[in-house]
């Protein structure tokens, strides 16, 4: 069974079109996962005492519409494959009268925090999630690639309200810090994220546009132009 949560969009979640932003919906998608893991007794906290945590590796959402303010929304998850230190979840946004408005994949990896690299997933983990039927939707590749072509943005520093309880980049502030480049007026259908390697507090992040017919990548660097992550926008 899947783990759902209802809810209402809120006028702090929407942009001058009054509708759900783009980022509100990865957060309402990232809550319902977190969520989920603390009801069951194995949320980031509990695995932080143990020196473990889940890294996310990417984010594939489709939106088929988003959400005006005061909308009523069900937000539902569930697992549906762990191999070795992987684990695969998807996602669902559904209007009060069931209609989907936007579903997700995610990729994975579990970790031993101290020695930063993947390990085998605990069977504390593994026994507290059932896993459920994966989503019927074209999965794209995990990997987002780099632009081709590109213009560079003012940079910027990681500031602490964009940290989270893993004093890195929280995954949902890598997409916040992409969306202001879409130029105006342009629907997504898609989003796809690529994070590649974790942003820390004043660390300065390059941004790189880059803009072809069907969609629209924003790069978010180092100094070097190595990316953090990769947010790729597809345009309806």
């Amino acid at each position: 069974m899947s783990y759902s949560f209802d809810s209402r969009i809120r006028f702090s979640e929407v942009g001058e079109d009054e509708r759900l932003t783009i980022t509100n919906i990865v957060n309402y998608f990232q809550d319902s996962s977190n969520f989920e893991s603390h009801d069951l007794g194995i949320g980031a906290e509990v695995l932080a005492q143990k020196g473990k945590a889940w890294l996310l590796l990417s984010w594939q959402i489709e939106i088929k519409r988003r959400p005006k303010v005061a909308e009523r929304v069900k937000i539902s998850t569930w697992p549906y494959d762990f191999k070795g230190f992987y684990g695969n979840r998807n996602y669902t946004m559904e209007g009060n009268d069931g209609e989907v408005l936007a579903f997700a994949n995610t990729i994975w990896a579990y970790m031993d925090v101290k020695n930063q690299k993947p390990t085998k997933i605990d069977d504390e983990e593994l026994a507290g999630y059932t896993l459920q039927e994966k989503l019927d939707m074209e999965y794209s590749p995990r990997k987002v690639a780099m632009p081709e072509s590109y213009r560079e943005e003012t940079p910027f520093e990681v500031r602490p309200t964009n940290l989270d309880l893993n004093h890195h980049v929280n995954n949902g502030q890598y997409v916040a810090m992409a969306e202001p480049y879409l130029p105006a007026g342009v629907e997504i259908s898609q989003i796809r994220v690529e994070y590649r390697t974790q942003a820390t507090l004043g660390k300065s992040i390059v941004p790189l546009i880059g803009e072809s017919d069907d969609k629209i990548t924003v790069a978010l660097c180092d100094e070097e132009k190595r990316p953090y992550a990769l947010v790729e926008f597809g345009k309806v």
